[in-house]
């Protein structure tokens, strides 16, 4: 479900709000209960949910994942096709 951006022009409380596509936008602020509440144009957002790639690969940020290493050999088996393509 998308993450959508809401700004009331008439106090300037701004929130965001977790809404699916299909539902209505919001028209009254929770703060002050004006019907001046409107979404804004920003950048996407979404949520990451399960045991994904984020969760597995990149959820330390300290940047040091283990990277693959290239093949020592100059086989064409060791190749990342296999040898099986027509560059070997």
């Amino acid at each position: 479900m998308p993450i959508y951006e809401y700004r009331c022009s008439a106090c300037g409380h701004q929130k965001d709000h977790l809404q699916k596509m299909s539902d209505a936008p919001l028209t009254t602020c929770p703060a002050c209960g004006a019907e001046a509440y409107s979404k804004q144009l920003s950048a996407a957002g979404f949520q990451l949910k399960g045991s994904g790639w984020y969760a597995t690969d990149f959820k330390g940020g300290s940047g040091s994942s283990p990277k693959a290493e290239a093949p020592k050999s100059d086989s064409p088996a060791a190749t990342p096709c296999g040898g099986s393509c027509a560059c070997h």
